[in-house]
């Protein structure tokens, strides 16, 4: 019965998977277990990961967010500014943050209050903010100040503690949070109603339009803090930077399990799905696999897991 109920989970497939991709690429290729390449692995996957923990929220939800990617470079631009002026880090962090959440609330808005469905208002929002993060750095790159002071800004996206990579510490608190808050709260289960069955939630008594409002401020959070972490680990903010990071949050939510149609999913799935497209990627990388041949096996890979999902649901 518990091996059952492990097959069952939305994250065993990609466990699976990247258990098994993991052991066949060490043993083909020994460089892939230094811990260098590992934390090359860890460093790729944490904005990734802090993105997906948000857009995971809207998936269970039954919405989708596409505009993260280019809230991340409006964040990036934003915080670089301030840094720029020599005003202090605190409050650099405190705007970038504020502009993720203006960013998800505008979203959540739109979704609630305009009836806009989520793929129109966050499509309308990734031009928004890809526009604004242009027009704030005059479409030049703004370059954070190589000072003694902004060293612990930079920390957060180079540094290590206890020789962990700062920016997967951050991802893990994240997706820790996220994952209990799906798992423990009232919020959660509201969360997982509103996307199985809208209808039914509003006719239970749950405030749907205050949880999706809440979701998407949330996931405009969880795309500020990789979007500052990205800032500190490149030393710059850059208007055209996130570039398709939508779609990799997505799909590492898809990969790990969540429906698309609303009602299904973990933050821990994400997390396995998100370290799974990075492991493909570090492993073509090695075997000398083109960046073109690499775009296509993480296309089939999505397919891929939408097909086993359904076929596991049907089973």
């Amino acid at each position: 019965m518990r091996w059952q109920r492990l097959w069952q989970a939305e994250w065993s497939a990609p466990l699976i998977a990247l258990i098994a991709l993991s052991i066949a690429l060490a043993i083909y290729d020994p460089n892939f277990r230094k811990l260098e390449n590992l934390s090359n692995i860890g460093y790729q996957t944490a904005v990734i990961v802090t993105l997906a923990a948000g857009q995971t929220l809207v998936i269970i939800a039954g919405g989708i967010d596409l505009s993260v990617g280019s809230v991340l470079a409006l964040v990036g631009v934003s915080t670089a500014l301030v840094l720029a002026t020599e005003k202090p880090i605190l409050l650099a962090v405190l705007l970038g943050l504020m502009v993720g959440m203006i960013c998800g609330f505008v979203n959540g808005s739109l979704v609630t209050k305009g009836k806009i469905p989520p793929f129109i208002a966050t499509l309308g929002m990734m031009g928004v903010a890809r526009g604004l993060a242009l027009v704030l750095s005059k479409a030049q790159n703004i370059f954070i100040p190589q000072e003694a002071k902004f060293e612990p800004f930079l920390e957060l996206g180079t540094g290590r503690w206890l020789g962990i990579p700062i920016p997967f510490l951050i991802a893990a608190i994240v997706a820790t949070l996220t994952e209990i808050l799906l798992s423990f709260t009232r919020f959660g289960r509201h969360i997982y109603a509103v996307g199985g069955n809208r209808e039914a939630a509003r006719l239970s008594g749950v405030p749907v339009n205050r949880v999706l409002l809440i979701v998407f401020v949330l996931c405009g959070l969880t795309t500020a803090i990789g979007g500052i972490v990205e800032t500190a680990r490149l030393s710059v903010g850059q208007p055209t930077g996130g570039q398709l990071y939508e779609l990799h949050a997505i799909a590492a939510a898809v990969i790990g399990g969540a429906s698309l149609a609303g009602g299904r999913g973990s933050v821990l799935g994400t997390v396995l799905g998100a370290l799974l497209m990075a492991v493909i990627r570090n492993g073509s990388d090695l075997l000398n696999i083109p960046y073109e041949w690499q775009q296509v096996i993480l296309g089939a890979l999505v397919v891929i897991a939408v097909l086993f999902d359904q076929w596991r649901r049907r089973a």
